[in-house]
């Protein structure tokens, strides 16, 4: 068994973040989101992974990434020219599946169910295919399964005005070889792409074993801002978060409930409320630090009253004298106050950005 993970696309809906970076690398609970799938696979026993990258962010996708060897797995990198469709990835992977099963596995989504069981029923029960589904309130958003009721899959219906069930796809699937000659059969969709459910469909027209099982927990899409925090939130939550301090601590800074503070990092007078993680060679001084908020390396905090926000690597925020909430702030930004202003402060902030509010 292999698996492929999808880390390319433009990630239009994290702009302006990734104007300069993957959307994959965007870090929750200061990870990269594109981390945790890997964690996922290699958890489950499948070892040899192939990433789909970019010509724009690959470069970024491989030197933060590596080789595997930090996640006991090899990791291969495969360029897809332009986004072409998930069906088109895989075609473009299948010289380094070859006739393997695989599990394909989209970057940017977080998925607290383990892979194992999913793995065993498609093992067990000699299948083709296996999506993987999540209940959903807004099914119209999502692509949607109709499935009977021993969870073999009917149809698949990509954002219907009128859903046969709440069931989206998580984008998570499970494959026999047999589906690069459902891919060779399709052809481009309306906006130009090998749609993967298309293949899908395909397979169920041809009378294959096509299945579907539901998750259990959470699945989180992190393509959208207020997405990233609430999957930022839920990981914090839900984690094993340990309460360690590896940085300074001075006497008049309160440390409450769990929080990590990484290595060099000094805390200075702050009030600290967790869930809450604070990355390595940090400086927060004169602070409120509230709950559900990540701080990466190298973030410096003067004089911040500052929740449920992610901070990325090397961000400064100084001398704001009002609560920022909801927020995240991109690498090396630099955001100060001149004067005061509102009661509240919401930002989504790209990579490199200086901000001043008069």
């Amino acid at each position: 068994m292999k698996a492929i993970i999808l880390s390319g696309g433009k990630g239009t809906r994290l702009r302006p973040l990734t104007y300069t970076g993957a959307k994959q690398l965007v870090p929750v609970a200061n990870k990269p989101i594109l981390w945790y799938g890997i964690e996922s696979i290699v958890a489950a026993g499948i070892t040899d992974i192939g990433i789909i990258i970019s010509p724009e962010t690959g470069e970024e996708v491989k030197a933060k990434t590596g080789n595997g060897d930090r996640f006991g797995a090899t990791i291969t990198y495969i360029l897809q020219d332009k986004p072409a469709g998930l069906a088109h990835a895989v075609k473009i992977a299948q010289p380094f599946l070859d006739d393997s099963p695989f599990v394909m596995y989209l970057g940017d989504n977080l998925v607290q169910s383990d892979l194992d069981l999913f793995l065993e029923h498609f093992r067990v029960n000699n299948l083709d295919a296996l999506t993987l589904l999540c209940p959903v309130e807004n099914p119209s958003a999502f692509g949607v399964a109709e499935v009977d009721e021993n969870g073999r899959l009917l149809r698949l219906v990509e954002k219907p005005k009128v859903p046969p069930s709440n069931l989206a796809l998580v984008g998570v699937y499970i494959f026999s070889n047999i589906v690069h000659g459902a891919i060779a059969s399709i052809q481009p969709s309306a906006r130009g792409e090998l749609e993967i459910t298309d293949a899908i469909q395909a397979l169920i027209d041809q009378g294959k074993s096509v299945e579907a099982r539901q998750i259990r927990g959470w699945w989180l899409d992190t393509g959208k801002k207020d997405d990233l925090l609430e999957a930022n939130r839920v990981i914090l939550d839900t984690s094993c978060l340990d309460s360690n301090n590896l940085g300074e601590v001075d006497a008049q800074s309160r440390i409450i409930g769990r929080v990590h503070i990484g290595s060099g990092s000094k805390i200075i007078n702050c009030t600290i409320r967790g869930p809450v993680m604070i990355g390595d060679n940090c400086h927060l001084e004169n602070c409120f630090i509230g709950p559900y908020t990540s701080i990466a390396d190298n973030v410096r905090l003067v004089e911040v009253d500052l929740e449920h926000s992610v901070i990325l690597q090397g961000a400064k925020i100084e001398s704001i004298h009002h609560r920022i909430v909801d927020s995240l702030i991109g690498q090396r930004a630099h955001l100060k106050e001149a004067t005061c202003r509102p009661k509240a402060l919401r930002f989504m902030i790209g990579d490199d950005c200086q901000i001043e509010l008069n």
